[in-house]
C-alpha cells in the first residue's frame, strides 16, 4: 500500500536542527493544513515497524499509518527518522510535528508528550509446543523457557516462573526462536510480532500459552495540542472501524490488531 503525497525527509534530520528549535510551542491541524506538509518522526531501526526500504527510505507499518494520516490531512508527508533515544527530544524541540514511531505509552513519557488512542501494541506471551499444555506460570514448572536475554520476555517469566523452571537465556530473539524450532526447548517468551513470523514459518507447530504483558504504542504530539490530538483520535477510530489499519497491521506485522489496542485500553 502507497499513498500519493508523499515526500520522504531523510535529510530532514541535517535540514531541521536542534540549534533553530525553540521553545515546546503547542499545534493545532489547521497550522499544518496551512503550512501543507506535516513532518512525522518515525523509527527505521524497528522492523516491521519501521524499517528502510531497498531504495533507503523509510517503510513500514509507522510509514504506512503515517502516510495514511497525512493522506486524511490533505498534506504532504516529510518522514524524519528518528532513533528511540532522540524521538522526543525531537519532538518537543519542534523539530518534527508529530510522532508515529512505535512510542509505548508511559507515564514517564506522559509527562513529556500528549498519547493519542493506541494504533499498535506489543503483547508478551509465553508460547510453544502445540502439544504441550501450559495454562498459567505453574505450568513452567519444570520447563526449559528460552528468551531473549534483558529483554521484556527474560523479565516477565523471571517474576512470575516458578524455582524450578529453567530460563535458557540467548543473545537475541533469533536465537531464542532457533531453539523453540530445533526442539531445544518447548518454550518460548515471544512477543505478537515474533509469533506472527514462527507461525508463517511453522504452521499448527506452536500455540500461546498466556499472556505475560500489553504495551500500547501511540503517536504522539507536544503537550497542549488538544485539538491536533482530538483529530488524530478521530483519525484513529475512523481506521480502526473501517478496517484499513488492521489491513497495514496484517500486511506489515502478519496478524490483526490485538484486542487491547482496538478497544483503546
Amino acid at each position: 500500500m502507497r499513498l500519493n503525497k508523499t515526500l520522504i525527509g531523510l535529510g530532514a534530520a541535517a535540514a531541521l536542527t536542534v540549534g533553530l528549535a525553540g521553545p515546546v510551542a503547542a499545534q493545532t491541524p489547521s497550522e499544518i493544513q496551512d503550512r501543507g506538509t506535516v513532518n512525522i518522526g518515525l523509527l527505521v531501526d524497528f522492523p516491521p515497524f519501521g524499517i528502510l526500504d531497498e531504495a533507503g527510505n523509510p517503510d513500514g507499518y509507522d510509514a504506512d499509518v503515517a502516510r495514511l494520516l497525512a493522506e486524511d490531512m490533505g498534506v504532504e508527508l516529510n518522514l524524519v527518522p528518528v532513533t528511540g533515544p532522540n524521538r522526543i527530544p525531537y519532538l518537543v524541540s519542534n523539530q518534527v510535528d508529530i510522532l508515529v514511531a512505535s512510542l509505548g505509552i508511559t507515564p514517564e513519557r506522559a509527562e513529556q508528550v500528549d498519547f493519542s488512542d493506541p494504533y499498535a501494541g506489543i503483547e508478551i506471551f509465553v508460547f510453544g509446543d502445540a502439544d504441550l499444555e501450559v495454562t498459567g506460570p505453574e505450568g513452567l514448572s519444570g520447563q526449559n523457557i528460552a528468551v531473549a536475554r534483558a529483554s521484556t520476555q527474560d523479565t516477565s517469566i523471571t517474576e512470575i516462573a516458578p524455582d524450578d523452571a529453567n530460563i535458557q537465556r540467548f543473545d537475541d530473539d533469533a536465537s531464542a526462536v532457533q531453539a523453540l524450532l530445533s526442539g531445544q526447548t518447548p518454550l518460548m517468551g515471544a512477543s505478537n510480532v515474533v509469533i506472527s513470523q514462527i507461525n508463517a514459518m511453522a504452521p499448527d507447530q506452536f500455540d500461546t500459552k498466556f499472556s505475560l504483558r500489553q504495551q500500547s504504542q501511540a503517536i504522539a504530539v507536544r503537550p497542549g495540542s488538544d485539538e491536533l490530538l482530538a483529530y488524530i483520535n478521530d483519525f484513529l477510530g475512523r481506521v480502526k472501524e473501517d478496517g484499513s489499519l488492521n489491513a497495514l497491521h496484517e500486511e506489515w506485522v502478519g496478524g490483526p490488531l490485538p484486542e487491547f489496542v482496538i478497544s483503546g485500553q
